[in-house]
């Protein structure tokens, strides 16, 4: 018996080969190469950059470490570790505020 034959009431192997390399290029591939993006990103991370983390804490890092971050926010300083950074924010997003407006 050829194992690459149809058998009957079977599945065809090369449908089921077919399907496990579709699984791959859906659901694998993509989940790795962000992974690798988040990698490369927490370790590109350095002081003076403005952060969101996952719990959507925006803040400016201060200090980095390897196994932490202190991040300052509004209400003082929070040591965080680098899992848990989400996102870079950039000053064009959340601009500083100037008194040069006028109350009309």
């Amino acid at each position: 018996m050829n194992l690459f034959q149809a058998q009957p009431g079977g599945f065809d192997p090369m449908l089921m080969l077919l399907i496990m390399a579709v699984f791959f290029f859906f659901m694998i591939w993509p989940q790795m190469r962000r992974q690798k993006k988040a990698k490369t990103f927490i370790s590109s991370i350095a002081k003076g950059q403005h952060i969101v983390t996952t719990g959507g804490v925006h803040g400016k890092i201060s200090q980095v470490n390897e196994k932490f971050f202190i991040i300052d926010i509004e209400e003082g300083k929070m040591k965080i570790d680098p899992s848990a950074i989400s996102m870079e924010s950039t000053q064009a997003a959340y601009p500083v505020e100037t008194k040069t407006e006028e109350k009309k």
